[in-house]
Parts: C-alpha cells; structure tokens; sequence
C-alpha cells in the first residue's frame, strides 16, 4: 500500500559515481555514491532539508545515503529516487508531528492513512500517540478505500487464500481490507491488493496499540505501481 507521488522515469543507464568513502562491518565497499540527478532530486531535497536546487551534489548523496541505509534501502547509493522520497517523507513526517493534518481530532482512538505520502500514525484526542510509520496502499486497479471505517475483526496470524500470502497482525477494517505486516520493503513498488501494509515491527506494535472498534480513517491516493 502506498504514497501520492508522480511516476519515477527510469534512471540513466550510466551515472557518474564517486567511491565510496567507508566499508561494512564485514570488509566490503559500500555501493558507489551515484552524483547524477534522480527524478526525485527537488522534492528529497526538499524533505532532507538540502539546497532546493534540483541538482545532485556530493553533500545530497552523502545526506541521501545516510537516510537510505537508516531505512534499509538497497542499494544505498545516494540517488534520489521514487523510494528514496517515499523515504525522505517518512523521515521529515517523524521530526514534523504537528503539521501532519488530515485525520480527524476526537476523545478516541483513530488510525490515520495519508495515501499522499504514505504515511500511518495515530491520534488520540490531539496527541500522537504513534508513528508517523510508512504505510504501502492499493496499487491501480485495487485502491484501498477511504473514508471513516472501524477495525471489526483481529487475526494475528492470518492466511489469504484471496491473494496467496502471509498476513500477520491483521486488523480488518473494511471487508477484506486490513492493516497488516509486510515481509516486502515498504517502500517499493507495486502497492498492495487493497490493504495497508506495514513494516512487521510497525504492525506488531500497532496490535498492541488497538482494539475492536477503533476507527481507521483514510484519504488521498497512491501513485505508482
């Protein structure tokens, strides 16, 4: 399940690169610094805090790397992709609470999903009181959809025969659609068959967190695949 962003061209086949200036723990070189121009330069600059010029620069791939290996994206090369600024947005949403808008305030419990940006957290009154965690929604032709909805049934290790596959920590919120984990990386591509799908830590914890009758309130769309 996914955020609102514009389809990423392909990249280039040959980039400049740079070598890379540290090594793992076990000995290997770390992938190249890529210093061309991703797709997505303006809007990762724009979320990493850097010179908004739309330019790659040794000082944007150093900044975009770190972040890219903060949320385990391979390669961590530093390119500013459409994975990269699902990234990015995930990583300013955390250091910006209170200008996430869009969910409704309330005495209760609320799930809030952001199909813009991709985004999960929870309110409870005007507080956080989780996340924000990057969500992955429908992709085309399986939108997950919005509106105000309440969690009616829990499986902890549910199976789908629907659509073959392990879904554990399922929270339904909308006949079959569920708040569930995911084993895929978050944040790629293609979305999900209708629900929002989690990182497993995410979804754990967000079990922990709810109960039957929470609302999960959802708006906007996902771009991509």
């Amino acid at each position: 399940m996914t955020l609102a962003v514009a389809s990423a061209p392909s990249a280039a086949s040959t980039s400049e690169v740079r070598p890379a200036d540290d090594t793992t723990d076990g000995g290997d070189v770390t992938p190249e610094c890529r210093l061309s121009t991703g797709p997505f330069q303006r809007q990762v600059e724009k979320y990493l805090g850097l010179r908004q010029d739309g330019k790659q620069s040794a000082k944007d791939c150093a900044t975009i790397r770190k972040m890219q290996q903060k949320y385990e994206i391979d390669p961590a090369d530093g390119y500013a992709d459409l994975v990269s600024y699902r990234a990015a947005v995930v990583a300013w949403a955390a250091a910006h609470k209170k200008s996430l808008t869009g969910c409704p305030e309330g005495p209760k419990v609320v799930v809030c999903v952001d199909q813009n940006r991709q985004l999960l957290w929870v309110r409870k009154r005007k507080q956080i009181v989780f996340g924000p965690v990057p969500a992955r929604t429908g992709r085309p032709g399986y939108a997950t959809r919005n509106g105000r909805h309440k969690i009616y049934r829990r499986v902890k290790d549910f199976y789908s025969n629907l659509f073959p596959g392990s879904m554990p920590y399922s929270q339904f919120f909308d006949r079959g659609e569920a708040l569930h984990a995911s084993y895929r990386p978050i944040f790629e591509d293609p979305g999900s068959h209708g629900c929002v799908n989690l990182r497993y830590d995410d979804a754990k914890a967000l079990w922990s967190l709810l109960r039957v009758g929470d609302s999960v309130h959802l708006w906007g769309s996902r771009k991509g695949q």
